[in-house]
């Protein structure tokens, strides 16, 4: 299997985590590239019609897209039960938290490196980050007694989540008021899938 995407990525890094605590890691070969949504790589272009990664090439079946459709094949290749039915609506709600700071994160980078300067929208990136300490205030709320259980899909998520905050917005400080979900993340950031996978650069 080939896996379409770009290390910086959180949601190529939460795939990358899931093959490394399922123990795929051999099997997939990284094919870096380097897309956004106004210049798309011709590999993402090639793997996904939204010209977006990650993308999972596999030679007995069709090319899977979208982080967490690749990460529940993942899980259920290696019946690794990282996505739990008896939680499985706690794990996909988590996912879809850790999904949705990435994505609010992410687009504040693409603000400031893709939109040309004088159409920069300041009021736009707050509102991004404003769901962003939604999400997080959610999680310190409502969500440490999972977070602190077993491994699981929704865990992975989140802590790539906070890597990414860490990588790209380290100076607007998640952690402020939130010492559980640090604590936490701090623990959770040793793991070796984590390590081996933290961003650069």
């Amino acid at each position: 299997m080939q896996l379409v995407g770009n290390a910086a990525s959180p949601f190529v890094r939460k795939v990358r985590v899931m093959l490394l605590e399922t123990e795929q890691d051999d099997e997939v070969e990284m094919i870096e590239t380097v897309t956004t949504p106004v210049t798309p790589s011709a590999e993402a272009s090639a793997a996904n019609p939204m010209k977006k990664v990650p993308a999972l090439i596999r030679p007995d079946g069709c090319t899977l897209y979208d982080s967490r459709v690749i990460t529940r094949f993942l899980d259920a290749r290696a019946d690794a039960g990282l996505y739990k039915e008896r939680r499985i609506w706690e794990v996909l709600t988590l996912e879809a938290t850790a999904d949705g700071i990435m994505d609010a994160a992410v687009l504040m980078v693409y603000e400031g490196r893709v939109r040309p300067e004088e159409k920069r929208y300041d009021v736009w990136v707050d509102a991004q980050w404003s769901k962003i300490e939604g999400a997080l205030d959610a999680l310190v709320a409502r969500w440490m007694s999972h977070l602190a259980g077993p491994i699981d899909a929704g865990q992975i998520a989140i802590g790539c989540a906070l890597g990414y905050l860490d990588f790209r917005h380290g100076d607007r400080d998640w952690r402020t008021g939130r010492a559980e979900l640090a604590s936490w993340y701090e623990a959770f950031s040793q793991r070796p899938s984590m390590a081996a996978t933290a961003p650069a650069g």
